[in-house]
């Protein structure tokens, strides 16, 4: 079958068929006609390596990707990717948009490049027109294969949710909404709020343009049609961070027969499973190097679990900040590696909510080394069990499983002596930096 990625920057789960008030009703439809996964995670919540472990289907710190693309950081072997491994099964291989895991889509493996950003769709001067330049062009290329033989593999990213947000709020009022529960409900983070909905609105009114195209060509059952992101929203203690709100994003997949359409699903899942889910429903031999599970068998209803754990890490985003954690239906452990014990600024995108919580004195607040918590009794991950007594049993049991993946895989965290190398010319900001943008590198 034909297979159409559909991706946004920075989205986590705030759209509305997760349950949010955010304008995003060709989304909403889209999940009604498909499988929506309630607990999908990303293996690393920061952009390249996010990307990279799902297309690849093997963990940051496995194929390469450690930080971001942009600056300096790549896969160990680009034939690895999805676009390339799909070109040598038969597929053309399509990008329209951004794409956030190499110097250009050529060297990820596309046969074909409608249209792409030279820095990966960031900071562009106009996101919204870029996007439904992109949209209208993936439209354009589904109606052209309409009858035609041969399979093929879309990828089409936006740049939106990303921040800066337009300026244009799309008569979104700041007074009417609610910012993020892990923030304070002031007029900065309302104001922020407003800008994140304004954005995921362009993005949905693009997927309904790509969505309505597929319907024209008549392509509807010869296609797997999934959309995600890359990871949490760009908000302090969301991206970047692996709380759920960082590591936790949408999922939706629909393909002809799913017998679980328009359902909800409560299994856990993890990027990295999305490669071998698309070849067992393509009927595409599985490459060696995947490192995720099939999740098939929880659309047709053969099975009701796949995974027990999802593991996530952080490495490199502007600047260094290691972290692993192993999250299972009720708990969670995350870890720190560095000696460093404050919050990382450059680390947290900057906007009116980051501001506000350096202002009020964050900064100055120590970071915990480890923290365990029961997501049963705490779901906004707030009270460290790590040193409760009755958890103690829970956190060995986390902490060698945690460690079992890191050997097995060869994490270099546990090789290491002092900290991960960066690739010869990588940028990396400075630990005291205050944002990303800042020209302050080690």
């Amino acid at each position: 079958m034909n297979i159409l990625y559909m991706h946004t920057h920075d989205s986590g789960r705030y759209l509305m068929p997760y349950g949010h008030l955010v304008p995003t009703p060709n989304l909403m439809e889209f999940a009604k006609e498909s499988t929506l996964f309630r607990h999908c995670y990303c293996a690393g919540p920061t952009c390249s390596p996010s990307r990279a472990a799902m297309l690849t289907g093997a963990y940051p710190h496995v194929n390469g990707m450690m930080g971001l693309a942009q600056r300096g950081f790549g896969l160990n072997d680009y034939s690895r990717h999805m676009a390339s491994y799909l070109s040598r099964q038969g597929y053309e291989t399509v990008l329209s948009g951004i794409q956030h895991e190499g110097e250009c889509g050529a060297q990820l493996g596309y046969d074909k490049v409608l249209i792409e950003s030279e820095d990966r769709g960031q900071y562009l001067p106009d996101p919204e027109a870029f996007d439904l330049e992109s949209a209208g062009l993936t439209a354009e290329y589904i109606k052209s294969r309409a009858g035609k033989d041969g399979n093929f593999f879309l990828s089409f990213g936006m740049i939106n949710t990303h921040r800066d947000f337009p300026a244009d709020r799309k008569g979104i009022r700041q007074d009417y909404i609610t910012p993020p529960a892990v923030l304070y409900d002031t007029k900065e983070n309302r104001e922020d709020m407003a800008g994140y909905i304004a954005s995921a609105s362009i993005a949905d009114r693009c997927v309904g343009i790509v969505l309505n195209a597929v319907k024209e060509a008549g392509l509807e059952e010869d296609t797997v049609i999934f959309f995600t992101t890359d990871h949490g929203i760009a908000f302090p203690r969301m991206k970047c961070n692996l709380y759920d709100t960082g590591t936790g994003v949408a999922l939706m997949m629909k393909y002809p027969g799913n017998k679980t359409a328009g359902t909800a699903i409560d299994s856990l899942v993890s990027h990295v499973d999305i490669f071998p889910t698309l070849c067992e429903l393509c009927d595409i031999e599985k490459p060696e190097w995947l490192q995720g599970v099939s999740f098939a068998g929880l659309m047709s209803g053969e099975t009701k679990k796949v995974r027990d754990e999802v593991f996530s890490e952080v490495n490199y985003h502007a600047s260094y900040e290691p972290m692993r954690s192993i999250r299972t239906e009720r708990y969670k452990l995350i870890r720190r590696y560095d000696y460093h014990n404050r919050v990382v600024p450059s680390n947290i995108d900057n906007g009116k909510s980051k501001r506000f919580l350096m202002e009020a004195g964050w900064l100055e607040r120590p970071t915990e080394r480890e923290m365990l918590f029961d997501l049963y009794l705490d779901p906004m991950e707030r009270e460290n069990l790590v040193s409760h007594p009755e958890y103690q049993n829970v956190y060995c049991d986390l902490s060698e499983r945690l460690y079992n993946w890191m050997e097995e895989t060869e994490d270099p965290l546990i090789q290491v002596m002092h900290r991960l190398p960066k690739p010869d010319g990588a940028e990396v900001n400075k630990l005291t930096c205050m944002h990303a943008e800042y020209v302050d590198y080690e």
